[in-house]
C-alpha cells in the first residue's frame, strides 16, 4: 500500500474514531435523548454530511463509541491483573474492579443496553462487538493457562463465557434492577474452565 492511501486510511479511521468518541462523550453527559446528530458533527469538529459519510445514525455513532470505550476498560484492567492469577481470576478480578465506579455511568450504560436491544440491527451489531471483547479476553488469558496447546479452545471459551455472564447479568438488571456489578461478579463466580 501506498504512503498515500496509507495515510488517507489512517485520517478516515481518525475522523471515525473521533465522531464516535464525541457521541459516546455527549450522550453520557446529557443521555441519548438529549443528545442530537448536530451537536456530535460540532463536537467532532465535522459537518453533517461528513457524519453520515461515517455512520447511518446517532445510535450507530453512540453504540460505536461506547464500546470502543468498554473495550479499552476492559482489556487495561485485564492487563493490570497481577501474573500469579489464573486465567479466571483476572477474568473476575477485572470485571470486579470496573464494578467499582459504576453507580456514576449506570444511566449511561441503561441507555446503551435499552438501545441496542431495541433495534434487530443494533442487537446483532453489539453481539459482533461482544465477540471482539471475547477475543480480545481470550488474547490476554491466554498466557495463564497451563499447558496451553495451538488451538486450545480454553481462552476462548473463558472470553466467551464472561461476556455471556456480562449479557446475561445486563439483561437480568434491566428487567429487575438491583446491582449490575453485584449480578455480574455473580454470573462470573459460576464458570470455571480451567
Amino acid at each position: 500500500m501506498s504512503q498515500p492511501i496509507a495515510l488517507n486510511l489512517r485520517k478516515r479511521q481518525a475522523t471515525r474514531d473521533r465522531i464516535a468518541s464525541c457521541a459516546a462523550r455527549l450522550v453520557a453527559e446529557g443521555g441519548l435523548a438529549g443528545t442530537t446528530i448536530e451537536s456530535i458533527a460540532v463536537a467532532a469538529d465535522v459537518g453533517r454530511a461528513t457524519f453520515f459519510r461515517y455512520f447511518s445514525s446517532k445510535e450507530d455513532a453512540v453504540a460505536d463509541g461506547m464500546t470502543r470505550h468498554w473495550l479499552d476498560v476492559i482489556t487495561a484492567e485485564l492487563a493490570r491483573q497481577p501474573a500469579d492469577l489464573s486465567a479466571q481470576e483476572a477474568v473476575v478480578g477485572a470485571f470486579h474492579a470496573m464494578g467499582d465506579g459504576f453507580v456514576g455511568i449506570s444511566e449511561q450504560v441503561r441507555d446503551l443496553a435499552v438501545m441496542t436491544r431495541s433495534s434487530p440491527v443494533l442487537n446483532a451489531w453489539i453481539l459482533q462487538i461482544y465477540v471482539g471483547y471475547e477475543a480480545a479476553i481470550a488474547e490476554l488469558v491466554a498466557p495463564r493457562l497451563p499447558d496451553l496447546r495451538p488451538a486450545d479452545p480454553r481462552p476462548r471459551l473463558i472470553g466467551a463465557l464472561a461476556m455471556a455472564s456480562v449479557r446475561i447479568a445486563l439483561d437480568d438488571w434491566l428487567e429487575h434492577g438491583g446491582s449490575l456489578p453485584e449480578r455480574v461478579r455473580a454470573a462470573l463466580a459460576t464458570f470455571s474452565v480451567e
